[in-house]
């Protein structure tokens, strides 16, 4: 109950990370944050009884770069919807292709990775793909930051926190 997630968001309402709920209690106590959603568990103490935050606002703004995604297999495949930029084909049986091939001089980076499926990267076998005949559906680009972080801290995001990151 202590450790459930609670959706912390900037004072402008921008999605900042998830923290527990023992850490979203000690903010309220000490005034550097608000309640907006209220959890249905209640932490007792000898005392009082505190309904424990589901979403709180930051009683200041916090300024700080926005996270930026990892370059990974994974996250290359995610920016692609799993699709093959050459022929279209939607598989889970993908493999990265670099769009200018590193012998080349292409660079490992996310404007020259392209999610491939085995048959069109066998037939460009480390060309160019101008010189294999091959045309690129989208220009491989570096995807927004989005929320992908903030969720993956804690997938078990509660429905209450919808209407508070749908937006960003």
């Amino acid at each position: 109950m202590i450790n459930s997630p609670v959706l912390v968001l900037n004072q402008n309402y921008e999605p900042l990370n998830v923290c527990r709920a023992r850490r979203a209690v000690v903010l309220l106590w000490v005034g550097k944050a608000e309640v907006l959603e209220n959890n249905s568990d209640i932490m007792h103490s000898p005392s009082i009884a505190i309904p424990l935050p589901s979403v709180i606002r930051l009683a200041y703004m916090i300024k700080r770069p926005r996270m930026q995604r990892r370059l990974s297999r994974r996250e290359v495949f995610i920016r692609d919807d799993y699709t093959c930029l050459y022929c279209g084909k939607q598989t889970r049986e993908l493999t990265i292709d670099h769009v200018i091939p590193r012998f080349l001089g292409g660079t490992h980076a996310w404007d020259n990775l392209a999610s491939a499926c085995k048959v069109c990267n066998q037939r460009k076998a480390g060309r160019p793909p101008e010189v294999a005949g091959m045309k690129l559906l989208s220009k491989p680009s570096t995807p927004p930051p989005g929320l992908y972080y903030l969720m993956y801290q804690s997938p078990q995001g509660r429905p209450e926190w919808q209407k508070y990151i749908e937006n960003w």
